[in-house]
């Protein structure tokens, strides 16, 4: 016999934390549908995610090397499932709803740019006086009603629980309905995938940074002290090895570090802050998934020499610029010529404006496709 939906509940309620969120008090959905068979609420949920258009559109958007640069550098859907590897790995440790937290970080990145976070700060800036523009706002306005997927409604219809943890630090209202959210912090579930975003790219940014040559092991070894403990830790346990070897052990040292770390420093604050249920961890008003102070600071460390040493380098930042230009000169161009974003744009535009339409549009794109956009307007490359 199947295991069905209701056997799946019951699993929860027996195996997860009483401060777990537990599928079958879900809020519900903002278009009343019935329940699956054999899946919870948010393994619907996961499944809708990875079936979307938005979620294979990241295969061709930047992580931090312009796609199409190198066929072994992250692009935003390789970090998206390494964020969910992540997660899962803490949440099943921490005995919390893996399937919740996995949708969770699955969907995070839905609303990225193309050209990551330079096509961010670019539609941003061009949306001052309209809302401005943020990748985790937008993914919830993919699910909730840029994704067209079924008949009944606009979205994915996904369950609160999901769309709340994809507001991060947003802060709603304090009465919860499928429609509005609650103040102060979200589930445990939403925190993890949170802190696993943020452990996942700067650890892999560091591996994509040494496979460009870009950043230098020797370097890193001597102005990074969680770098030069793991490069120790490893050539201590398995002495001389192959370069693209040794780098690839140190950084799964780095990130292995760091989700124990979440794992036993987070335990310690779950339970001293008394918490009894999901709620709970809602009023209390402050994150419980944290890094233990000493790992924040290495953390710090690292990615203040990301920012100096990567992300501002030559071979990151003048691609990016020019790729920025690129989409700024877009988005000018369609505020002239509306009339091209495409009929479901223009409907669009007349409930949201103008300027929202065409950010939905560009946002939309993957970096190949605002590439060859501009060709085609322009007839040249930036």
């Amino acid at each position: 016999m199947p295991c069905t939906r209701e056997e799946l509940q019951q699993r929860e309620e027996q195996t997860l934390a009483p401060y777990a969120q537990l599928s079958a008090e879900t809020r519900g959905r903002l278009y009343p549908e019935e329940p699956a068979l054999w899946r919870t609420h948010y393994q619907r949920d996961r499944d809708r995610v990875i079936h979307s258009r938005a979620f294979r559109r990241l295969e061709y958007k930047t992580q931090v090397f312009l796609n199409g640069r190198g066929d072994h550098f992250r692009t935003r859907l390789t970090h998206t499932m390494e964020v969910a590897a992540s997660t899962r790995s803490i949440a099943r440790a921490l005995r919390l709803n893996e399937d919740l937290a996995e949708t969770i970080a699955l969907a995070h990145d839905l609303g990225h740019s193309p050209f990551g976070h330079k096509g961010e700060e670019v539609l941003n800036k061009l949306m001052r006086g309209n809302g401005g523009f943020e990748h985790n706002k937008q993914s919830l306005r993919i699910v909730e009603e840029l994704e067209q997927r079924y008949p009944d409604f606009r979205g994915l219809n996904l369950t609160w629980e999901v769309r709340e943890g994809l507001m991060k630090h947003e802060r709603g209202i304090a009465v919860p309905t499928p429609h509005t959210f609650v103040a102060k912090i979200n589930s445990l579930e939403g925190q993890v995938a949170n802190l696993a975003d943020e452990l996942t790219y700067a650890s892999h940014d560091l591996d994509d940074g040494m496979e460009a040559g870009l950043l230098s092991e020797d370097k890193l070894r001597r102005d990074v002290k969680i770098f030069g403990e793991a490069w120790k830790a490893v050539r201590k346990e398995h002495g001389e090895m192959p370069q693209e070897l040794r780098r690839h052990f140190i950084v799964r040292t780095i990130i292995d570090w760091q989700v124990h770390d979440v794992v036993e420093n987070s335990e310690l604050l779950i339970l001293d802050s008394g918490v009894k249920s999901a709620d709970d961890v809602r009023r209390l008003g402050r994150a419980l998934i944290q890094h233990s102070p000493e790992r924040r600071k290495l953390n710090a460390e690292l990615r203040k020499y990301l920012y100096a040493n990567f992300y501002l380098s030559d071979g990151v930042s003048g691609p990016n610029q020019r790729a920025g230009r690129m989409l700024e000169e877009l988005f000018r161009y369609y505020l002239v010529h509306p009339k091209e974003i495409g009929e479901g744009s223009q409907k669009r535009a007349r409930k949201a404006g103008w300027h929202r339409a065409i950010c939905d549009y560009l946002s939309g794109m993957t970096d190949r496709y605002a590439i060859n956009d501009y060709q085609r307007i322009f007839g040249v490359s930036r």
